[in-house]
């Protein structure tokens, strides 16, 4: 193991432990490196990779903390890999989602509130009959975010969020070139509604498989 990764692994055993806990400050560099058994310098960088990633949080002139290590903050790292994807990862992105996002939905629609299923309906309302395939894929996003955001897990909201990107630009392009993808798009937006209002978690789960998969499985026969 590389010293640096050594470092990292200790001060990650100390926040695990709950030797340091969120909002904590870590201790003088030359104290903490002595504690640890480790050089200054390796010390140094593993600060350095573990604030880059957000676990730590380096200010300037006062010391360095554990952040709040709330899991929207963690992910962001995630986002920020997920950025450098390439077009022929776009099916394995659509995979997860598949994974993913109808158990999200299928707890949204055990938890969702009658104020969070009207504004849902009247996101879908506000697009029309013949909305243009970018007011769609817009609005896709806002929908698909609002419901995960109804399942309460803040983890599986972050990661879906972060995941949702990749698959924008497939999305319209789908839009563009199949004949029916808006109004088909329309239909399992409403019928995932409908399942949300009816509090049908099964229903709520099937709809939202079939709404990636359909996005999936054009894509497939594209490529």
């Amino acid at each position: 193991m590389a010293v640096t990764d050594e470092a990292i692994e200790k001060i990650k055993g100390m926040i695990v432990s709950g030797a340091l806990r969120p909002g904590d400050r870590l201790p003088k560099e030359s104290e903490l490196a002595a504690e640890l058994g480790l050089s200054r310098n390796s010390l140094r960088e593993a600060v350095r990779a573990l604030s880059l990633i957000r676990i730590l949080d380096v200010r300037q002139g006062d010391g360095t903390y554990v952040t709040s290590l709330d899991p929207q903050l963690l992910l962001e790292a995630l986002s920020f890999v997920v950025d450098f994807h390439r077009d022929d990862t776009v099916l394995e992105f659509l995979a997860v989602r598949r994974i993913l996002e109808p158990a999200a939905t299928g707890m949204a629609a055990l938890r969702i509130s009658e104020q969070q299923v009207d504004a849902l309906s009247a996101q879908l309302d506000a697009l029309g009959r013949a909305p243009s395939v970018e007011e769609l894929v817009a609005c896709d996003l806002e929908f698909h975010r609002g419901i995960v955001q109804s399942s309460g897990n803040s983890v599986l909201c972050s990661l879906l969020d972060g995941l949702s990107g990749p698959t924008t630009r497939a999305r319209i392009w789908r839009g563009l070139t199949q004949e029916d993808a808006v109004s088909r798009t329309l239909h399992e937006h409403r019928a995932i509604l409908g399942a949300l209002r009816d509090r049908d978690a099964e229903a709520a789960r099937s709809w939202a498989t079939v709404h990636i998969a359909s996005v999936e499985q054009w894509l497939r026969s594209t490529l």
